[in-house]
């Protein structure tokens, strides 16, 4: 799949204190190009309400994303009491 990063995604990542967490989103990512669809990675939920939004469950966070034909940009990454005041 081919993954388009958001200013608001990079800003995220930039924030993030704890190396576990980096290390799990990094795997993340390299999990998403892998993937053909979203059927393969694990805990992706569609975001009720909305077209094309869906939501990955890492920890305490939460990845938001959008997915479009063949591509997925990667939004927000945000603590999972915020995900729902910020995205979609």
């Amino acid at each position: 799949m081919k993954i388009v990063f958001l200013k608001s995604f990079l800003n995220d990542i930039q924030k993030i204190k704890d190396p576990e967490t980096a290390l799990k989103v990094e795997l993340l990512i390299l999990e998403l190009k892998s993937a053909t669809s979203l059927r393969d990675v694990k805990n992706v939920k569609k975001m009720q309400g909305y077209a094309g939004a869906y939501r990955i469950r890492i920890g305490d966070y939460r990845m938001g994303i959008y997915k479009e034909f063949d591509s997925v940009e990667l939004a927000r990454f945000v603590k999972r009491n915020d995900i729902y005041k910020v995205f979609p």
